[in-house]
């Protein structure tokens, strides 16, 4: 019985580049105090003091008059209450909840995206929460979530689309998001003044524009 040899396997420049990762470590060089984030935040922490310092707080109508989201004061002419809502909170719980998990998830996206185009991921969230919120229930509503939520929409997008280009080498920030997305809509659920529909609103458009944005790590640009 003749004996069938193996016929040596080529190695080719192909299949050597095939097998190296050529993916970008996504959180290498990312800030530990991102400058957008730092602010926001900031902003949020004076305006939860200024409604403490004003008692805001103490009933329906002052957390109204301080700048909630209500329905009939937008159809009126009040578009304001659009962004004014998305910088006030119900409690120093709901402040520090949205607080911390702003920080997580927008260090990474403004490690993505830059400076800028995360202000556009913000606010366009901010914005597209707050309209659904305003179109399904009556209010009053307020709360960073929303905003946030697109933030969160926006990060998701960003390492899906790329992921043939993106490594994460911290798998723990999926548990962190689900973690916190869970808790918000337990807090929406018990709190009169925060809306769920806010959040849906807000992780649509951060999601949906980040569709649009190109990150900077990809183009090499700095904001």
């Amino acid at each position: 019985m003749s004996e069938v040899r193996e016929q040596p396997i080529i190695i080719t420049p192909d299949m050597l580049a095939a097998a190296v990762d050529t993916r970008r470590d996504f959180e290498r060089g990312m800030r530990t105090a991102p400058p957008l984030i730092l602010f926001l935040i900031a902003a949020n922490v004076a305006m939860f003091g200024w409604e403490v310092a004003t008692g805001a707080l103490t009933n329906r109508d002052s957390i109204v008059a301080a700048g909630a989201l209500v329905r009939d004061r937008v159809i009126a002419g009040e578009w304001w209450r659009l962004i004014s809502a998305t910088f006030l909170h119900a409690g120093f719980d709901h402040l520090i909840g949205n607080c911390l998990v702003l920080y997580v998830v927008g260090m990474a996206c403004e490690h993505a995206f830059g400076f800028a185009r995360t202000a556009i991921v913000y606010v366009t969230s901010g914005l597209t929460g707050s309209l659904l919120s305003a179109a399904v229930t009556p209010g009053p509503s307020l709360g960073a979530s929303g905003a946030i939520f697109g933030v969160v929409g926006a990060v998701i997008v960003v390492l899906y689309a790329h992921q043939k280009r993106f490594y994460l080498r911290d798998k723990r920030i999926g548990f962190v998001l689900a973690a916190w997305s869970v808790y918000q809509i337990g807090t929406g659920l018990l709190s009169p003044y925060i809306d769920n529909y806010g959040h849906v609103g807000g992780l649509v458009g951060g999601a949906g524009i980040a569709l649009l944005l190109q990150p900077r790590l990809l183009s090499g640009q700095g904001a």
